[in-house]
């Protein structure tokens, strides 16, 4: 099965999304990447929808990855008296660690670390920022502060504090049952939550150990400052729209999103777009015409995958999102201003021979009009790089390992195709056109960009570059 887009789409799976037939309607509908919310459902629901995905995968002989999105530590106020209580604006409001229902005036927060790290003057935002308070001082186990925006309070509501770098690991106790869980499951990515420094992606791969890669959400205003850093240790990001617009101005947000793709992209690292991408799809068959530009623009921008939430985890139209955003993006694709952009911002190669053998072959590939670039690779690295340039043609990646095959279908422009490893220059170039003229991707007489690394099956190693013509 081939898509006729680059741009990949993710869903995230829940109550509306969780059968067989359900499953397989996406996928036909076009997601590529289906995410596991670790924050909701069993062990039992994810194991279970983890097998109807690798039973479709085998059935219609394409890879599909699976990405497990953790927790992630939730700081939240207490309990109130009543469930809830009113706060007004000007009024003196205090934070401790006192073990009894809230009122008017004060409330439990029960992370003593969190109290430790406030300081005068630092805001906090409760319940999606719908309530604002401002500390004024702090003391041994409490904080005190002033209502900057009132309203009612409730119980167990989040706390956002931005600005403030919190001494908290990403890792709670039950987000390590749950990476246990989903490596010995053997998923594809990894997604880790409230990431605030580049120590937290390495303590994440210490206990990964290569059996997923890692994807780091980008949803802290402390993350998006070593932004850099991260990438280098990550494996792909993700731009969490949701977090990032409740830490910081939302008119901060889209200039955000254009450096995060952009940074990703010299990198060479996948990003993902997501957050209320096609929102009102969780109620409504149809998006509105801002949500369709929303996908739009991050498809100019050059992302390599736009993500649904609500939309198809718990929404009434799952089916009909994954639908509007697939002829979105291949619409955007099919515009000439697309092509501009992107070749704009192609990011000038790295002084190496697997660079300079990358950048040529979409050079190659546009001045003999190719039908597709074929890489082959054991490691996805000759195919990460081939998407970096963001070529003219399709991507078909050859790999002998189906771990590979799966994480690169999160990769813009990418089909892969898992088949044995090559033993010759003539074997791989017969093998190039049989499967990009099996596959849909090239007609008898078109002709083919190969790359690969010599010796055949050695990670990192690209270093060649054929011309192959496609027989009948």
């Amino acid at each position: 099965m081939r898509r006729e887009r680059l741009a990949k789409i993710v869903a995230t799976l829940g109550p509306a999304s969780s059968t067989r037939e359900q499953l397989l309607s996406l996928f036909h509908a076009g997601v590529d990447v289906f995410r596991l919310n670790l924050s909701h459902g069993t062990h039992e629901d994810h194991r279970a929808r983890h097998a109807v995905i690798r039973e479709i995968e085998a059935e219609t002989g394409r890879p599909i990855s699976i990405l497990v999105d953790l927790q992630g530590p939730k700081i939240r106020v207490g309990q109130l008296a009543g469930g809830e209580a009113q706060i007004e604006r000007g009024q003196p409001f205090r934070l401790d660690l006192e073990d009894r229902p809230g009122d008017s005036t004060r409330v439990r927060l029960p992370h003593p670390e969190v109290l430790e790290a406030l300081t005068p003057g630092a805001d906090l935002l409760i319940d999606d920022g719908r309530l604002r308070l401002k500390v004024e001082r702090v003391g041994q186990g409490y904080a005190d502060t002033t209502v900057l925006l009132g309203g009612r309070i409730k119980d167990r509501k989040g706390v956002n504090l931005p600005g403030i770098l919190l001494p908290v690991s990403p890792l709670t106790e039950k987000d390590r049952r749950d990476l246990a869980f989903a490596l010995d499951l053997g998923v594809d990515w990894i997604a880790l939550s409230f990431v605030q420094r580049p120590e937290d992606v390495a303590e994440a791969r210490r206990l990964v150990q290569g059996r997923a890669a890692i994807l780091v959400k980008l949803e802290k205003p402390s993350a998006i400052d070593r932004l850099e850093e991260l990438l280098d240790l990550a494996d792909a990001a993700m731009v969490a729209r949701g977090d990032l617009g409740v830490e910081m101005p939302p008119e901060d947000v889209p200039s955000i999103q254009k450096r995060i793709v952009a940074t990703c992209r010299l990198k060479g690292k996948p990003v993902v777009v997501a957050t209320q991408m096609l929102e009102s799809m969780v109620m409504a068959p149809a998006p509105t015409r801002a949500e369709a530009s929303d996908c739009a623009t991050a498809v100019y921008d050059g992302a390599d995958a736009l993500m649904l939430s609500a939309e198809t985890a718990s929404g009434n139209y799952p089916i009909e999102a994954v639908s509007i955003m697939n002829r979105i993006i291949e619409r955007v694709e099919r515009d000439p201003l697309y092509r501009r952009i992107l070749a704009a911002q192609r990011p000038e190669p790295e002084a190496t021979a697997a660079d300079a053998i990358t950048y040529a072959a979409q050079q190659v590939a546009h001045t003999i009009s190719a039908a597709a670039i074929v890489t082959y690779t054991t490691s996805g690295s000759t195919t990460f790089r081939a998407a970096r340039e963001r070529p003219e043609v399709p991507i078909l990646c050859l790999t002998s390992k189906r771990e590979t095959a799966r994480r690169l279908a999160l990769v813009w422009g990418v089909h892969c195709i898992e088949t044995p490893d090559v033993r010759s220059f003539s074997e791989m170039v017969d093998k190039a056109c049989r499967i990009a003229l099996a596959e849909g991707f090239a007609k008898a007489g078109q002709r083919l960009v190969v790359t690969a690394g010599v010796p055949f099956g050695t990670p990192g190693s690209t270093n060649v570059l054929r011309i192959a013509w496609v027989d009948g």
